[in-house]
C-alpha cells in the first residue's frame, strides 16, 4: 500500500500545474535555439514568427516517451477537426539522439511542422514555461501570444473551446483587437 502512495505521489508531482498562467513568451524563451528536420538551427521566435497569422497548436513531446505516444491518435482527431491550425512540435528527444526523433515522427505519422531541442530538458524555452511533464500542449494565437498556457491532453475540454473561439475570430478582426 505504502508502494501505491509513493508511486501516485510521484506522478502526481510531475504532473503539476503551473502556479503562474503566462500569456506571452519573453525574449530569453524566444532566444533558445532549436534545430529543423534538415538541421538548420533557429531560435524559438524565429519559428514562431513563420506561423505569425495563423493559430498555432505547439506540441511538446519526446519519441521515447509513452504518455505521448498514447496521446498521438487524440491530436490527430484534433487535426482531422481542425485542418487550418498549424500544428507545431518541439521535441525533447535526448541529446544526439536526432535518428530518434525523426524515426518517431515517420513510425507515428506526426504530420506537422518539426524541430528538436537537442538540448538538455530544461533549457531556457522550458524553464520560462515551467514544463514539468510531457506531452505538453499549448495555443498561440494569431500574433503569436500564448492563448491556452498548459494541457497534457490533446483533446483537454478548456483547451478545446480557447481552440474553437480562435478559430471564430476572422484573421482581420483578430488583429483590430490590439
Amino acid at each position: 500500500m505504502l508502494w501505491i502512495v509513493f508511486l501516485f505521489s510521484i506522478i502526481s508531482f510531475g504532473q503539476e500545474v503551473p502556479t503562474e498562467i503566462k500569456t506571452e513568451f519573453d525574449e530569453i524563451s524566444l532566444s533558445q535555439k532549436i534545430q529543423d528536420l534538415e538541421g538548420n538551427a533557429l531560435t524559438i521566435g524565429e519559428v514562431l514568427k513563420k506561423y505569425e497569422g495563423k493559430v498555432v497548436l505547439l506540441d511538446i513531446w519526446a519519441s521515447w516517451c509513452p504518455d505521448c505516444i498514447k496521446g498521438l491518435p487524440k491530436l490527430k482527431t484534433v487535426q482531422s477537426q481542425f485542418p487550418e491550425v498549424v500544428y507545431l512540435f518541439f521535441s525533447l528527444d535526448r541529446i544526439g539522439k536526432e535518428d530518434a526523433w525523426k524515426t518517431g515522427i515517420e513510425k507515428y505519422g506526426i504530420e506537422g511542422e518539426h524541430y528538436w531541442f537537442n538540448s538538455d530538458w530544461k533549457n531556457d524555452f522550458t524553464n520560462y514555461i515551467g514544463l514539468n511533464w510531457i506531452p505538453r500542449y499549448m495555443l498561440i494565437d494569431r500574433e503569436g501570444k500564448i492563448s491556452h498556457y498548459y494541457a497534457i491532453h490533446a483533446d483537454d475540454p478548456q483547451m478545446m473551446e480557447n481552440l474553437i473561439e480562435l478559430m471564430q475570430v476572422p484573421k482581420s478582426e483578430n488583429s483590430e483587437m490590439n
